[in-house]
């Protein structure tokens, strides 16, 4: 059931501090281009649009659970950092 967060999606494996860009795992659930999604940091959440994923250097329109892939960001994240969908 979401909270006032969302619902948890999954959590930052993985980011490339040079390029902006976060690798997520998604843990439960779905994420497509256009949703939103908020990223949980110890610096404050912040609310990211999704323009565009990627899953091997190849751009693709959604992604499922137990699926990674590369989100650029516009700020800094961490490994570990929990992500929710919020639309």
């Amino acid at each position: 059931m979401p909270d006032e967060k969302g619902q948890l999606l999954g959590r930052v494996t993985h980011y490339f501090n040079k390029i902006g860009v976060a690798v997520i795992e998604l843990t439960a659930g779905d994420l497509k281009v256009g949703d939103t999604i908020k990223i949980e940091r110890h610096e404050g959440d912040f609310d990211q649009l999704v323009n565009s994923m990627q899953v091997n250097h190849q751009e693709v329109q959604s992604a499922k659970t137990g699926e990674s892939f590369g989100l650029k960001v516009d700020q800094p994240v961490k490994a570990g950092n929990s992500v929710y969908k919020i639309s």
